[in-house]
C-alpha cells in the first residue's frame, strides 16, 4: 500500500488538494519507460541497428590464445575490435546439467559488483558443485571459412540424452544441444553488447567525443554518460555506464514463460515489432506501483529473472543472477540456418520458429545459468538446486488469513474474532496495519488503541489463532524513538554517497532505512524481534514487511536514489532488487531466535527476488476489485510459482474499491486455490467481512473457506513434497500436460499440485457457462460430489454463484480432515479421510506428509511422509520417507500422533459393489463393512477402519 505524495500535509490541504486532483490510477508518468531510461535506450537501439544492418565483421570474438579449459571450467577472453578492450568469459559445468557463463572486465577490480550469489544461492557461491570433466569429450573443429567451434560433450540428462556445449570463437556464440538438437542459444542474433567501467577521472577527451559507426555496428552508447536526469531527480552515475545486454534464444520454442512480476498474461507476449504485443520490454525493477495496469509489462513490488521455454519437444530455462535494473524484450524470430562446423552433428533445430529475449542489465556481471531440463520437471528441480525451494511454512500459514487496512483498537479485533467464532467460519490469522502503531514507530504499539496487546494476542491464541502485524523498513527520525536512536548512533542506516545518513520521506515523514548489506545492522534489526525488545509480543505474534522494494515518497519513481551506498561501498543501483527479500530474511532470522526452541517463522513480503521462497510468503500487490483484476490475480499467482515463489497470493476481494457481493463470492472461491490465502482491503473501502454481505453470499463464502481447510493436509503435503522436487504448487495445465500444445497459452484453468483441476469463474454472472479442458485419456471427479466425466474431452457446463468447478484427475488419493473447526489448530489432531478417486484402469495413488507444524524438528527427522497405493481393489499405506532418520527428535513426535486415525476412505469410480474389507495391520487381519452405491461408476465407502495413519497396512475389497 502507499499514499499519495500529499500524505503528510494538513487535512484541510489535503482535503483541498485531492478535489482538485483527477481519479486514476496509476501514474505513469511516474516510472521510466525504456526510452528515459539511458542504458534501455541505447542497447534497445543497438538492437534494431544490428537487425537491420548485421555488421559485416563481428564486433566481438574469443581471442584464441586465452582459450583455456580446466577443471570443469571453459575460459577465454572475448575482444572488443572497436575499443580494443578483452572481457573474461568463464563457462562452469554444473550438476544437473546447468552451465553458468560469467562475463566480466578481465581486472577482476574494476569496482564492478560481484556478490549477488552469496544471497541469491541456497548454498552460496562455495556451495555450486560442479561436474567431473574427467569424462567429457572435447572436439575443436575449424570450417572452410576459418572459423573454430569447441564442442563439448558433457553430461547426460534424464532422458539419457548426450548433452554438448558448442562455443564458437568469430562472431562468439554458445549453443546447447541435447540429442543433437539446439535447445539455447546465447548470441546467435549478435546483440552482445557491454560498456566498460570508465570512471570520470579516467575519461579522455578522445573518449567525450561521440562515437562513429564501423562495420562491426554501433557503439552501446554515443559517449559516456555520468549523470542520468529523470524529472527532479539527478542519479550521479559515479563510475559512469557499466551496462551490458546479450540475446539468448529458444529454437524450436513456442511459448516463454515467467520472469515476474508483471500483471500480465501467463505466456509472455512479444515486445518487439507485434501489433498484439507490447511496445516496452518487461521491467524487473521492484517498485511500489499505486493501482497497478493490468496487460502491461511493467515494473512491480517483486523481481525474479527466471525464465522459462516450454515447446511439444521440451522445456529449458533461463537464470539471469542480476539484481540491478534489468529489461527484457521478448520476440519470436526466423532462426537462420547456423554457418558453425557443429551444423553437422544438429538435426532440424537450427532453421524455423523461435522465442528470443533480449536482456539489458544496468550493472554488476553478466552471469547466467542455462537450465537444460528437458522435461519442465528437471527444469524445476535444476532451478531449484540453485536459489532453494519454498521453506516449509508453519501450518496456520496455508489457512485463511483475514487482513484490513486497519482494524481500528483492539475492541474492533477481538468482535471480528467473535464474529467469526458466531458464524462458524474459519480462520487462523487476524492482521493490523500501520494504524496500530504509535505514530508509524514499528515495534511499538498505540496504547490508546490497543491498551493491553497481550491479552488480545492470548485470547486469538485460545481459539487457535495468531495475529500479525506489519513492521516497514522506514524508520522514524525521531532521537526520543529507541530503535531510530540506537541504529543511527551504531550508524546502522543506508547512507548518502557523502557519507550522510540517507534520508527520506514515508508514512513517519522523515525516515531511515536499515543498511541489511551491513551484517552487523541486519543482525541488530534481527533482534528487535525478540520479546524484550518488541515489547507486548507473544509467540502468537509475526510480522509482515511492506513497502520494502523500498518504498520512498519523495524519492526517483518512488523509490531509493541508485547511487545512495551500502555497507562496502555498494551503490544502491547494483543491489535495489536484492533489498527487500534482505528485509524479510532478517525479520524471519528475528522470529526463529526469539525462542529458546527454535520454531518457523511467518513473515509476508511485498517485495522479492530470486530465493525469497527460502524466508516466507508474498502477495500480488495493491490490486483492485474488479474482475479484470480478479483474472489478471491467476496469471501472476501462476507465473510466480514458475519462478520457484510459491508461497505467493492476491488480496481477495482487491485492496481498492469496493466489490459487490458477487465478485467478492467468486475471489474467495478463486482465493481458496492461491498458495496464500488472505482477504485485504483499503482504509478507504467499505467493512466486507463475509458476514456483513448477508445470505446466501455468506454462506458461500462459508462453504468455500470451509473446502480450504478440508484440503489442508492435501496442501501442506504439497508444500513439503516442493522441498523435495522443486515443482509448483500450483501450475499452469501444460506443466501436467506438456504435450497438449492447446494448453500452452491457457491461465483460466490450472492444477493444484498433480491431482486437483480447477476451473474459477473469472466473469460476472450468477450462472457462468464454462468450457472445461480435460486433457488426458482419463476419468475426472468432480470434488464436490460423484460425478464424474470421461476424457480427453471439452464440456460446457453451468456453474452457479454458490458452486464451483473442480475435478479431480483419476488416478490420485486426497488425504482430507472432514471436522469442521475454527482453525486449522483446533484440526491438528482429527482423523483423516483418504479419498481414492480412481483411474479409467482402477488404480490410484497419494501422499500425506505430517510433522508438528511448527518447530524445525523436522530436520532432524521428526515427520511423516506416507505413500498410499490403490491397485487390485488394495490399498496400502507405507512409509515414503525419502531417508529413515531414527532420531529422538522423530521418536517424540510419533509417539504424539499415534493415536490419530483414518476414519474414513472413500473410494470413487468403482465399477463393482464390494461388501467387506479386509484389514492387514501389524500382522493381524479383520474385516469392516462396506457401502457401495448402486450407480455405474459408483462409490465404496469404509467407515471407521481404525487404522493408524503412523502404521504400515492394507486394505483389500472383497465381494465376499
Amino acid at each position: 500500500m502507499r499514499c499519495t505524495p500529499f500524505s503528510f500535509l494538513p487535512l484541510a490541504l489535503l482535503f483541498l488538494l485531492l478535489l482538485a486532483l483527477p481519479v486514476e490510477m496509476v501514474k505513469n508518468s511516474d516510472f521510466k519507460t525504456c526510452n528515459e531510461s539511458r542504458f534501455c535506450r541505447l542497447h534497445r537501439e543497438f538492437a534494431t541497428n544490428s537487425t537491420k544492418t548485421p555488421p559485416k565483421v563481428p564486433r566481438y570474438s574469443l581471442n584464441p590464445a586465452t582459450i583455456d579449459f580446466t577443471d570443469s571450467k571453459f575460459v577465454a577472453n572475448i575482444l572488443d575490435s572497436q575499443t580494443n578492450q578483452e572481457l573474461s568469459l568463464s563457462l562452469s559445468f554444473l550438476n544437473h546439467g546447468i552451465v553458468r557463463f560469467r562475463i566480466q572486465e578481465t581486472d577482476q577490480n574494476s569496482g564492478r559488483y560481484q556478490g549477488p550469489g552469496n544471497y541469491v544461492l541456497k548454498d552460496g557461491e562455495n556451495g555450486l558443485q560442479k561436474i567431473d570433466s574427467k569424462n567429457f569429450k572435447i572436439e575443436v573443429n575449424t570450417s572452410p571459412e576459418g572459423t573454430k567451434t569447441h564442442l563439448i560433450s558433457f553430461y547426460q540428462n534424464s532422458l539419457g540424452e548426450q548433452m554438448q556445449l558448442a562455443i564458437t570463437e568469430s562472431p562468439w556464440t554458445i549453443s546447447l544441444l541435447q540429442n543433437n538438437k539446439t535447445t539455447i542459444e546465447v548470441n546467435t542474433r549478435g546483440l552482445f553488447n557491454f560498456e566498460h567501467i570508465n570512471k570520470k577521472q579516467e575519461v579522455s577527451s578522445s573518449q567525450e567525443q561521440t562515437s562513429e559507426s564501423s562495420e562491426s555496428g554501433s557503439t552501446v552508447a554515443q559517449k559516456p554518460s555520468f549523470e542520468e536526469k529523470f524529472k527532479n531527480w539527478v542519479d550521479s552515475v559515479p563510475k559512469g555506464p557499466q551496462s551490458f545486454g546479450i540475446d539468448i534464444n529458444f529454437p524450436g520454442s513456442s511459448n516463454l514463460y515467467g520472469i515476474p512480476e508483471h500483471a500480465s498474461p501467463l505466456s509472455l507476449k512479444v515486445t518487439r515489432d507485434d501489433k498484439e504485443g507490447y511496445s516496452e520490454p518487461y521491467r524487473l525493477y521492484n517498485l511500489d506501483v499505486f493501482e497497478y495496469l493490468n496487460d502491461s509489462p511493467m515494473a512491480l513490488y517483486g523481481s525474479v529473472p527466471f525464465l522459462i521455454s516450454h515447446s511439444l519437444e521440451n522445456t529449458v530455462g533461463l537464470f539471469w543472477m542480476n539484481p540491478s535494473e534489468t529489461w527484457v524484450d521478448v520476440s519470436k524470430t526466423q532462426s537462420p540456418a547456423l554457418l558453425n562446423l557443429f551444423n553437422k552433428y544438429v538435426s532440424g533445430s537450427t532453421s524455423g520458429n523461435k522465442m528470443s529475449s533480449h536482456w539489458i542489465s544496468e550493472s554488476g556481471v553478466l552471469d547466467a545459468f542455462l537450465i537444460p531440463g528437458p522435461t519442465s520437471k528437471d527444469v524445476f528441480l535444476q532451478y531449484s538446486s540453485l536459489v532453494g525451494t519454498t521453506s516449509l511454512p508453519r501450518e496456520f500459514s496455508l489457512g485463511y488469513h483475514q487482513c484490513r487496512w486497519n482494524y481500528l483498537d483492539q475492541a474492533d479485533v477481538l468482535e471480528v474474532n467473535d464474529k467469526f467464532e458466531s458464524n462458524k467460519i474459519p480462520y487462523d490469522v487476524i492482521w493490523l496495519d500501520i494504524e496500530h502503531t504509535d505514530g508509524k514507530r514499528y515495534y511499538t504499539w498505540d496504547n490508546k488503541k490497543f491498551p493491553d496487546p497481550v491479552a488480545m494476542q492470548e485470547k486469538l491464541a485460545k481459539h487457535g489463532r495468531k495475529l500479525v502485524n506489519v513492521v516497514d523498513p522506514h524508520i522514524k527520525v525521531d532521537q526520543d524513538f529507541r530503535v531510530s536512536k540506537e541504529a543511527s548512533e551504531k550508524g546502522y542506516f543506508i547512507k548518502r554517497n557523502n557519507g550522510e545518513d540517507y534520508k527520506g520521506w514515508c508514512w513517519p515523514g522523515d525516515s531511515n532505512w536499515i543498511d541489511y548489506f551491513n551484517p552487523e545492522a541486519s543482525k541488530w534489526i534481527s533482534d528487535q524481534y525478540s520479546f524484550e525488545n518488541y515489547n507486548n509480543t507473544t509467540p502468537a505474534l509475526f510480522v509482515w514487511n511492506d513497502m520494502n522494494e523500498p518504498a520512498v515518497f519523495n524519492g526517483p519513481e518512488i523509490t531509493m536514489e541508485k547511487d545512495i551506498v551500502h555497507f562496502g561501498g555498494i551503490e544502491h543501483r547494483d543491489v535495489h532488487n536484492l533489498y527487500g527479500m534482505l528485509v524479510q530474511k532478517a525479520t524471519a532470522e528475528g522470529l526463529i531466535n526469539r525462542e529458546p526452541v527454535r520454531k518457523r517463522p511467518f513473515v509476508l513480503s511485498r517485495s522479492y527476488f530470486a530465493g525469497t521462497q527460502r524466508y516466507g510468503p508474498v502477495w500480488t500487490g495493491d490490486n483492485t476489485a474488479d474482475w479484470e483484476h480478479l483474472k489478471t490475480s491467476v496469471s501472476m499467482v501462476l507465473s510466480n510459482c514458475l519462478a520457484g515463489i510459491n508461497f505467493n497470493g492476491a488480496d481477495v476481494g482487491g485492496f481498492f474499491g469496493n466489490p459487490n457481493p458477487e465478485l467478492l463470492t467468486r475471489w474467495y472461491q478463486l482465493g481458496i486455490w492461491y498458495p496464500f490465502f488472505r482477504a485485504h482491503s483499503h482504509i478507504d473501502t467499505k467493512r466486507r467481512e463475509p458476514w456483513l454481505l448477508g445470505e446466501p453470499y455468506m454462506t458461500y463464502i462459508r462453504d468455500a473457506i470451509q473446502t480450504r481447510y478440508r484440503l489442508l493436509p492435501y496442501w501442506y503435503t504439497l508444500f513439503y513434497e516442493n522441498t523435495l522436487t522443486g515443482m509448483p504448487i500450483v501450475r499452469p495445465m501444460w506443466v501436467e500436460f506438456p504435450k497438449q500444445s492447446g494448453l500452452f497459452d491457457m491461465y483460466e484453468q490450472f492444477m493444484v499440485g498433480p491431482a486437483l483441476m480447477v476451473t474459477p469463474v473469472l466473469s460476472e454472472g450468477e450462472a457462468v457457462t464454462q468450457r472445461i479442458y480435460f486433457r488426458s485419456q482419463e476419468s475426472y471427479h468432480d470434488l464436490f460430489s460423484d460425478y464424474q466425466l470421461p476424457g480427453p474431452e471439452t464440456h460446457d457446463t453451468m456453474t452457479m454463484l454458490g458452486s464451483q468447478s473442480v475435478f479431480v484427475v483419476g488416478g490420485h488419493i486426497i488425504p482430507t480432515k472432514e471436522r469442521p473447526r475454527r482453525s486449522s489448530q483446533l484440526m491438528k489432531h482429527d482423523p483423516y479421510t483418504l479419498t481414492i478417486y480412481t483411474s479409467m484402469h482402477g488404480s490410484s495413488k497419494g501422499s500425506l506428509y505430517i510433522d508438528d507444524g511448527e518447530t524445525l524438528d523436522y530436520e532432524k527427522g521428526a515427520f511423516i511422509y506416507r505413500e498410499f497405493n490403490y491397485t487390485g481393489a488394495t490399498l496400502t499405506s507405507k512409509d515414503g520417507a525419502p531417508s529413515s532418520v531414527d532420531s529422538p527428535a522423530k521418536k517424540k513426535f510419533i509417539e504424539s500422533i499415534k493415536h490419530i486415525r483414518v476414519e474414513r476412505i472413500v473410494v470413487r469410480g468403482m465399477m463393482n459393489s464390494f461388501k467387506r474389507a479386509i484389514i492387514n495391520e501389524n500382522g493381524k487381519e479383520r474385516s469392516v463393512e462396506v457401502t457401495c452405491t448402486k450407480e455405474k461408476r459408483g462409490v465404496c465407502t469404509i467407515r471407521d477402519p481404525a487404522v493408524l495413519i503412523t502404521e504400515d497396512w492394507s486394505i483389500r475389497l472383497s465381494f465376499d
